[in-house]
């Protein structure tokens, strides 16, 4: 039996468990493999009937397997011999989305004898940790590569101010269409909401798009992938909730809306596009405030993003069309309410964990003044050895003043 411990969120990873069941359907069909998918947002009374059939394959979100293990006896995972954590660095990192309670429950479940692997396409520090903490030398393989991202992937930036940034998007997307129509494209944003308001007004455009964002049911969510999958919908606007782990081969462009603020992020996020030796392009919006980012990305893939042009002329065109109906977009959601359902389906999430949503709002804030005066102390610290290089630099090759001379330039106090 193989237990498939799938990552990200009970809510942010169906898709992905989804997709992983269907690759041991297609293969195990032959051998009369048995499947069993444990997911959020499903039936727990028929996820337990299908746990208690034994099925050699348990592919699950922790979260609802922990639910599962917590509240039910009539099924046992001692026999597992396989645990399988795949996007492992998302599963073991603590933060917004902290699997530790979960991974606890499961792992005090499963048997000490058994094989645990873990799969990650970026290796972060929680890894290493860990890679130094087993107790039997634990084997470990990593694809050595001079560069983070495929040699078939066309990496470019696009440099533009911030107020004019969906403009170059629309011209973006215009172009790509206008050149290739039978294309796929994925854009990223990072947020629901930005997600939701890009999608209408893209539609706006006579764009073929459709949104993928945690906000959305289950079924919306499904049907929004299978669409953009069989080329019915040739856009697709996500969060990062589609950064991870699925596996669109004909997807030819990413376009990075925002510049992610971390470098695996867009490591992710780059990874849709140039799949299986395909070649791929990813263009990423860079404002004036995200220069530092890109630098930061540059460094963890070890290669330079070189610059997209584009006629500068024919986005201004465009620019107060589209800020118009953008505005017109976020008029539309605000009467729907968006923000507010997004506050309850936060709310509904913190309480099915068994957390407190209050003390966890609480907690988010004082976190955020941390890193806030984290940040403040680091941009202090870089101007003032920005300054102390200045003036080296201003002082060299000239004698030092005396302390007379200083002094007779005073006036008098």
């Amino acid at each position: 039996m193989v237990g498939y411990a799938s990552p990200i969120c009970q809510h942010h990873s169906w898709e992905l468990a989804y997709q992983i069941a269907e690759q041991f359907r297609v293969l195990g069909k032959p051998l009369g493999l048995k499947d069993c998918i444990i997911v959020g947002g499903m039936d727990m009374v028929a996820q337990a009937l299908e746990l208690s059939r034994k099925p050699h394959v348990v592919i699950a979100t922790p979260g609802r397997l922990a639910d599962h293990l917590r509240s039910s006896n009539t099924f046992s995972i001692k026999r597992i011999r396989f645990l399988v954590m795949d996007e492992a660095d998302r599963l073991l990192e603590q933060g917004c989305t902290d699997f530790t309670a979960d991974l606890e429950v499961i792992l005090a479940a499963v048997p000490t004898r058994r094989q645990t692997l873990l799969f990650s396409a970026t290796l972060t520090d929680t890894l290493r940790e860990l890679q130094g903490l087993a107790t039997n030398q634990p084997f470990f393989w990593e694809a050595q590569a001079p560069v983070r991202t495929v040699e078939q992937l066309d990496q470019r930036y696009l440099l533009v101010p911030e107020r004019v940034k969906d403009a170059y998007l629309v011209h973006l997307v215009q172009t790509f269409q206008d050149e290739h129509e039978d294309w796929s494209i994925i854009i990223f944003t990072n947020t629901c909401k930005t997600c939701q308001i890009l999608c209408m007004m893209l539609r706006k455009f006579n764009f073929p798009t459709v949104a993928l964002h945690s906000m959305m049911k289950q079924k919306e969510r499904f049907a929004a992938l299978a669409k953009f999958k069989s080329s019915i919908y040739r856009i697709l606007i996500a969060t990062d909730v589609a950064s991870r782990g699925l596996d669109i081969p004909t997807v030819q462009v990413v376009i990075n809306h925002n510049t992610p603020g971390l470098p695996k992020i867009y490591i992710h996020r780059v990874g849709r596009t140039a799949r299986a030796g395909r070649q791929g392009q990813a263009i990423t919006l860079v404002t004036q405030y995200d220069i530092h980012l890109v630098h930061a990305i540059e460094e963890q893939i070890k290669k330079k993003l070189e610059e997209f042009s584009v006629e500068e002329a024919e986005v201004l065109q465009i620019l107060t069309q589209v800020n118009v109906v953008r505005r017109e977009c976020e008029i539309k959601l605000e009467a729907a309410n968006f923000d507010e359902k997004k506050e309850v389906n936060k709310r509904k999430q913190l309480i099915l964990e068994g957390k407190d949503p209050d003390l966890e709002a609480k907690r988010k804030a004082e976190l955020a003044k941390i890193k806030q005066k984290n940040r403040r102390f680091k941009e202090k610290v870089e101007q003032t050895q920005q300054r102390q290089k200045g003036g080296g630099a201003g002082r060299k090759g000239r004698p030092p003043k005396a302390h007379g001379d200083t002094a007779a330039t005073q006036g008098p106090a």
